[in-house]
Parts: structure tokens; C-alpha cells; sequence
């Protein structure tokens, strides 16, 4: 990771999801680079947060348990912040499928709460946020570049594409700069591990540790792009502290796809598991399924020299190392 501690080094900063997989490993980047870090988080069950998840920095941030949609609330908090990094949402696809209103009501109203309260209180913020690579819905052509078109296949993506265009609006019209990020199958430490409706390398993970099947379904030869979640807070402070980042729209990603055969045989070969099993598409996974998918990366590595640089097997191995560090914590 580069070192951005003449950047942050007690700059102001708010997370909002801070205690979930990604916004907990942001946050420890972020004290040892020496910012003032305040946490958001309503801790929503099954959501991924976990008050472990900041075990290290537990001393040196301030945790406030509330809500994104809290107008009150909210107006108070970005009072300040230098930066606001948006994480909050609602993330289970398949919940989505059926009860489409926490993705309307989290990531849509939330979101417009959070702009609303920066353009009143605080219009000098920056503003990142970390969408998804299923805004696009199934790939046209690959790699997946960022002026492809968006047709997502669910209201969670869909959710995420509105609060990404929403912050585009007040990019342009307001000035509150914001800048987007899609992400794409960010895997590692921190990420919940009780269930299997987001965050497949982890489960797969988990399965293997576990010494039960992975089931890889249909014929395992879909490719996708794993990054690990070092890397993904690498890109998301690169772009954080670029100008020239701010109104623009970047993948996250990986040129270089792995089918999930490939990503089972490095999992097992990593824990010494039994093996792994083909399985049949469940109906919810089935109609969300977008096939192949891999991102273009050349614009985020143009303008900040940015690319994953660990292996899938390396991430993994870290991955693994720390739940069996800390499995009683995730399990």
C-alpha cells in the first residue's frame, strides 16, 4: 500500500459501515496513517458488522451506533469530516430478490440523507463511495470498462447504481465532490462468515475450514475477478487523495479472471480441505447469475498507478491465517 500519512495524518474522517468487512479495514488503514477516525454503524444483524472487526484501532476511533437515515443525526456527523468514506448500504443479494425496500430505504434514502447533510453542513467534504461491478448487470463485452452499459439484474445493484448517480448529481450541481468506485468479489479478513448471501471466496473459505464441500455450481468454468481487500483499500485511498479522481467512476478489479474451479482447487490447496463439489444453480442465484464478468482496470491504473498486486493464493493464505486466528469471533 502507498503511504498517504502526509495526506491523512490528522485529517477528519468518517465511515459510514465503518465496523463491516471493508469499512473496518479501511478504518485500521486509516489511524496508522494517522487520521481522526469516527465510525458509523447501525449494526444491523447478519449486515458484517462485528465489534472485533476493529480489535486493533478499538483505542483510537470513536464508534457511534446509528443510522445513515437518521437526518438529525447525520447533520451532526459530517460536521468536520475532511473526508466521509460511504459504506453503508444494504449488500445481500438475494434478500433484494424478495424485500426490495431496505435497498430503496438504506442505500437510496441514506445516501440522500448523507448528500443532503454535506451540501448544509459541510459542502467542502469529499465524498467516496463504493458501489458494485453488478451495476452493470451481464457483460456486453470483456473486460468490463467503465462506459459500459448498465442494466443490473437486481434492486440491490440497481439501488447502488441510483446512490451512485445521485452523487454524480451533487458532484455537478452542488459541488459536494464524491468520487465512485464499483468493486468487485472483495475478499479477506473481516468479512462476515455465518452465511453465504454475499462475499463467495469467504464462504468458500469458510466451507474448506470447516472440512465441508465447496460447491461450485453449474460447470465452475465462470470467470470473475477476486480482489483481495488490502488491495481494495489500496485503491480506495489512491483515489481518496487524487483531485482528478473526483466525478469520475472507477473499477476495482482485475484483468486477469479466475474461473471457480481455479478458485476452489487454490482454496483447498490452501487449507488442506477434502475437495470440492459441482452443484446445480439455486433459483435466486440462477436468475441473478451474469456469467463471465471481469473489470478493466486501465483508467484507475492511468490516473493513479494503481493494480491488485496480491495473488489469489496469497489472499487466500492471509485469509485463512486469520480466521484461524480468530475464528471464534466470525463463526
Amino acid at each position: 500500500m502507498a503511504d498517504f500519512s502526509d495526506v491523512f495524518a490528522g485529517k477528519n474522517v468518517l465511515i459510514t459501515g465503518g465496523m463491516g468487512f471493508i469499512g473496518s479495514n479501511l478504518a485500521i488503514a486509516l489511524v496508522r496513517l494517522g487520521a481522526n477516525v469516527l465510525i458509523l454503524d447501525s449494526m444491523i444483524p447478519d449486515y458484517g458488522g462485528n465489534t472485533f472487526n476493529i480489535a486493533p484501532v478499538e483505542n483510537d476511533v470513536r464508534v457511534h451506533d446509528g443510522d445513515i437515515r437518521d437526518k438529525q443525526l447525520m447533520n451532526e456527523l459530517v460536521q468536520g469530516q475532511d473526508f466521509i468514506f460511504h459504506l453503508a448500504g444494504q449488500v445481500d443479494h438475494v434478500l433484494s430478490l424478495t424485500n426490495p425496500y431496505p435497498d430503496i430505504d438504506i442505500n437510496i434514502t441514506g445516501t440522500a440523507v448523507l448528500l443532503e447533510a454535506c451540501k448544509h453542513h459541510n459542502p467542502a467534504a469529499r465524498v467516496i463511495y463504493t458501489g458494485t461491478r453488478g451495476q452493470y448487470g451481464p457483460a456486453v463485452s470483456l473486460p468490463v470498462a467503465e462506459d459500459a452499459p448498465t442494466h443490473p439484474k437486481g434492486i440491490y445493484e440497481i439501488s447502488n447504481l441510483t446512490a451512485e448517480k445521485m452523487i454524480q448529481v451533487y458532484h455537478e450541481i452542488h459541488h459536494i465532490r464524491g468520487v465512485l468506485l464499483r468493486l468487485t468479489n472483495i475478499y479477506g479478513p473481516r468479512a462476515q462468515m455465518k452465511h453465504s448471501r454475499y462475499g463467495v471466496v469467504n464462504w468458500f473459505v469458510r466451507l474448506a475450514m470447516d472440512n465441508q464441500p465447496i460447491k461450485v455450481f453449474g460447470d465452475g468454468l465462470i470467470k470473475r475477478d477476486f480482489v483481495y481487500v488490502g488491495d481494495c483499500i489500496d485503491a480506495i485511498l489512491r483515489l481518496a487523495v487524487e483531485e482528478r479522481a473526483y466525478g469520475e467512476i472507477f473499477n476495482v478489479g482485475m484483468d486477469q479472471p479466475t474461473n471457480f474451479i481455479e478458485l476452489a482447487d487454490t482454496i483447498v490447496r490452501v487449507t488442506g480441505a477434502d475437495g470440492w463439489e459441482f452443484a446445480p444453480f439455486s433459483p435466486e442465484r440462477k436468475a441473478q447469475e451474469p456469467g463471465d464478468f471481469f473489470s478493466d482496470i486501465t483508467k484507475i491504473r492511468g490516473l493513479v498507478g494503481w493494480s491488485a498486486r496480491t495473488s489469489l493464493e496469497d489472499g487466500i493464505r492471509q485469509t485463512v491465517d486469520y480466521y484461524r486466528r480468530h475464528k471464534a469471533h466470525y463463526w
